[in-house]
């Protein structure tokens, strides 16, 4: 009873002379009364400033090949992988080069009678002058047809004249549209080999996913491991395709 009496008449002085000194006292604490009455105190620390998420940087997976081919043959998809980029790289070469030239086409590709030829293994073919390429199908004169069909698809700015057996090809000038026109080429066989890539990943994480007596987290694993060994060939493909469209157009 007497504590409760005293109560009423120290705190009312206590919080009149707290209004009058609150200049001296520090913001982050406020003394709303004291221990020997009973309370307690009570401290305000200033926020700070809300600084963002820090962005958690994408880790890097290590590939281990020997975890690898305890489930899938992966020197396969290396190979595979490989040949998808080799041959991309071997039509770059072939196909599109800023002038056209024999060699070019000797080894464009024709299918005669169902069956995949070079160009050079069904006529005879020789540059004239530096203008001009003469290709004589006296030997094969049924293959001119599927060859016409080959060269005008090739994709190097061709337009051949026949004259009986006998083809004619003016060999054209490096011009803006031819440059666009073999960009245009070599972004479309880029595009073919990505796919191929993408086809292989996805084929080779299947077959894991179908593999039985295998952990949960060991699948997560290879699936990963195959996952970043395929982006670095199609990184790999995109630095081939970058430098050809640079080789191409200059830009």
């Amino acid at each position: 009873m007497g504590t409760r009496i005293l109560q009423k008449l120290i705190v009312p002085v206590i919080i009149n002379s707290y209004k009058y000194q609150t200049h001296k006292i520090r913001p982050i604490e406020r003394i709303v009364c004291a221990h020997s009455l009973g309370f307690t105190n009570i401290r305000n620390y200033a926020k700070s400033k809300d600084k963002g998420k820090d962005k958690k940087s994408k880790g890097k997976v290590e590939i281990n090949p020997t975890m690898i081919s305890e489930l899938v043959p992966v020197e396969k998809l290396k190979e595979r992988s490989n040949a998808a980029i080799d041959k991309m790289k071997d039509d770059f070469a072939k196909h599109l080069s800023l002038r056209s030239t024999t060699g070019s086409i000797e080894t464009l590709a024709v299918k005669f009678e169902g069956k995949d030829y070079e160009l050079q293994e069904l006529a005879q073919i020789v540059r004239k002058n530096p203008k001009t390429i003469v290709i004589n199908f006296a030997s094969f004169p049924q293959a001119i047809p599927d060859a016409l069909k080959s060269i005008n698809s090739s994709g190097l700015n061709l337009n051949p004249q026949q004259d009986g057996t006998t083809l004619y090809v003016p060999v054209p000038k490096v011009t803006k549209e031819h440059r666009e026109a073999l960009a245009k080429n070599a972004k479309a066989l880029y595009i073919k080999c990505r796919d191929a890539l993408k086809e292989v990943q996805n084929e080779y994480i299947k077959k894991v996913k179908k593999q039985t007596g295998v952990s949960e987290d060991t699948i997560f694993s290879v699936t990963k491991q195959i996952n970043a060994m395929c982006e670095k060939y199609q990184m790999e493909a995109k630095a081939v395709f970058d430098a050809k469209h640079v080789e191409l157009v200059g830009k």
